[in-house]
């Protein structure tokens, strides 16, 4: 991947975390249904980046896949 180094630096300034693999798991349209983990949203950005060609290609799927908090710190796909 090129820009690694850059990929992990920004997904650093989101959570203190390590690289560990992995893709949450898809959500059904129920309202019982569970809720996206923080593992779950920590392993989707560590997927994310490992496909992402730089940092603002990173920046630009995890906004497109609501893994980025908003403006009240939440994150889209958890809610």
């Amino acid at each position: 991947m090129s820009g690694s180094v850059e990929v992990r630096q920004f997904l650093l300034r989101y959570e203190g975390g390590d690289a560990a693999g992995g893709v949450p798991s898809q959500r059904g349209g129920q309202a019982d249904a569970p809720r996206v983990s923080d593992d779950q949203v920590r392993r989707a950005r560590l997927a994310v980046a490992a496909g992402a060609l730089d940092a603002e290609d990173c920046a630009q799927l995890l906004d497109m896949l609501g893994l980025i908090p908003d403006e009240d710190g939440q994150i889209p796909a958890q809610r």
